[in-house]
């Protein structure tokens, strides 16, 4: 049912929350068994959501952009979600796999991408809606959700697509036979069918509401798998809205189910994932040591993993290079999502010659990031997700400077915006043989500079780490780009372009940044398996 409130405040100390009641007809608030919210829609059955009515535990959802005022009077609560655990998991991977016969042997490829193309059209007919959802949620410009939500449904576009090809579930390959006839002719067909994996279990983060959803969930469903899927304790309200929408375009309920937990019963479902015999494949993207986790409990069931984890991403500037593609290509990488991306630049390896003409440029790109909430208009950079995130960070740049780097701009909280606001910052003569926030990923919206002289130097400090996803570098040497591509030791390397992912292209990284690949017709293969089949007539 739909009410005429508009404001919910909730109180922690008193459970589950207070409504303040007012005749203001601009929001709505939907309550049901599951959800409670008052974000403003233009369709608010989006956040209707169908979860198990007998919990009492509620997850808050916190808006990122709140102040501190907000956070103490319980207005940073934008929504209550009811809190599954293991026990939901478990049953929601037996129903997944009852399901699974109907999904991968009675229903065509075409079948299946028609419905992809239906959840893609749905999605973008409420892009509006999706795109303030997610805002609200993960803090993010209302431009660049927007954005997510067109980068979203181009996974779910190009796997509708791949659904029907011959490399899909269902095709494959007949080889010429090495067996001979008596009398000498081939003998027998040989044969290599793709088939669905099964059951899959899937943990998306924060950072991407909707993009890492969409980049898992539409090549399982066009292969013929059955997909459980735990959205990030953050942001579940996108994952909320997508599922509606699937109900909507008519795939079936338990083919791709939700599971919404908070961060108690977070590692509980994790290891249900891991452990249940049932589960054949995880698709994870978070950081490395959850990554390492989730393989170490899956042992004893083998599992097909796809890990997207962390990053370190190197960002080399040589001397030929074009200085305003450069600062460009920077700008773009590293202050995406206040910086809150696993593909962002963080450690920045300037040649020596050019790196006085490189910083003055970039400051001047950088000091006009107006940072704000992110429903302002003008707001091109957000808050960071939590506090904790903010004040890691500032620890980070402060003992920078303390070992004598050179604070360029910025280098501070934002406390009249809120706890979770950093500036952006440049800095410059970082130690990269000490430094934390040159070996650490930042995940925020820091520049971490050094300069080198040799090509042979840049590389070296490229590639000291144990991460591997990401890697950009700018020049205009034509023989420059294929030898450094090929010594840089990383799954996806940009050059003189800062945002390179797409679609159509292979996603993933070496080292221990990840198994696997997202995107491409290699994202499809992640969740198919290669049957052998001899044929005698």
């Amino acid at each position: 049912m739909l009410t005429k409130v508009a404001i919910m405040k909730f109180n922690q100390s008193k459970l589950p929350f207070i409504l303040m009641t007012t005749t203001m007809s601009s929001y709505t608030i939907r309550m049901g068994s599951s959800l409670t919210t008052f974000i403003n829609l233009k369709d608010p059955l989006l956040l209707r959501g169908k979860f198990l009515s007998r919990h009492r535990e509620s997850l808050e959802v916190i808006d990122p952009s709140a102040t501190l005022g907000d956070i103490e009077d319980g207005t940073a609560v934008i929504a209550l979600v009811e809190a599954m655990d293991r026990s939901d998991a478990k049953k929601a991977i037996e129903e997944s796999s009852k399901a699974l016969k109907k999904w991968k042997f009675h229903t065509s490829a075409l079948e299946r991408s028609k419905l992809l193309n239906r959840l893609s059209t749905l999605i973008t007919e409420n892009a509006d809606d999706i795109a303030r959802i997610m805002t609200l949620e993960s803090g993010k410009p209302l431009k660049e959700s927007l954005a997510e939500v067109g980068y979203g449904t181009s996974f779910i576009d190009f796997y509708a697509g791949e659904a029907i090809r011959f490399t899909s579930a269902g095709g494959g390959h007949i080889y010429p036979s090495p067996f001979s006839s008596i009398d000498g002719s081939p003998r027998g067909k040989i044969m290599a069918i793709q088939e669905a994996v099964g059951v899959t279990a899937m943990i998306t983060p924060w950072n991407f509401p909707i993009a890492m959803i969409a980049r898992k969930l539409a090549p399982a469903l066009a292969a013929g798998c059955t997909v459980v899927l735990k959205p990030s304790e953050l942001t579940p309200l996108t994952a909320i809205a997508v599922k509606e929408l699937a109900n909507r375009a008519g795939i079936p309920d338990e083919v791709f189910q939700l599971i919404i937990s908070n961060k108690d019963h977070t590692p509980g479902v994790g290891e249900e994932f891991c452990t249940n015999p049932i589960v054949k494949k995880i698709s994870f993207t978070g950081s490395t040591a959850v990554g390492k986790l989730l393989m170490k409990q899956s042992s004893d069931t083998i599992k097909r993993f796809s890990l997207e984890l962390g990053g370190n991403a190197p960002f080399i500037v040589f001397e030929d290079a074009d200085i305003d593609q450069a600062v460009h290509a920077a700008m773009a990488s590293k202050f995406r999502n206040a910086g809150q991306t696993c593909v962002c630049a963080d450690r920045f390896i300037i040649h020596k010659d050019i790196e006085d003409e490189f910083v003055q440029a970039l400051h001047q790109k950088v000091q006009k990031i107006h940072v704000g909430k992110g429903l302002d208009e003008k707001t091109i950079m957000g808050p960071l997700i939590h506090g904790s995130a903010a004040s890691s960070i500032k620890e980070k740049v402060d003992e920078a400077v303390t070992e004598g780097a050179e604070c360029v701009i910025g280098g501070n909280l934002l406390p009249h915006l809120g706890p979770n606001f950093f500036e952006p910052t440049i800095l410059r003569n970082v130690d990269p043989s000490s430094s934390r926030i040159w070996h650490e990923e930042t995940f925020g919206p820091v520049i971490a500079m050094t300069t080198f002289i040799h090509e042979d130097q840049a590389i070296e400090l490229a590639n000291d780490t144990s991460s591997g996803l990401a890697s950009y570098f700018c020049t205009k040497d034509a023989a420059r780009i294929f030898r450094v591509s090929e010594r840089l030791e990383n799954g996806i390397v940009g050059i003189n372009e800062g945002i390179i992912s797409t679609a159509v292209a292979p996603f993933g990284g070496v080292k221990e940044s990840g198994i696997g690949r997202e995107g491409s017709p290699s994202g499809l293969a992640e969740y198919l398996e290669t049957k052998y089949v001899y044929w005698n007539p």
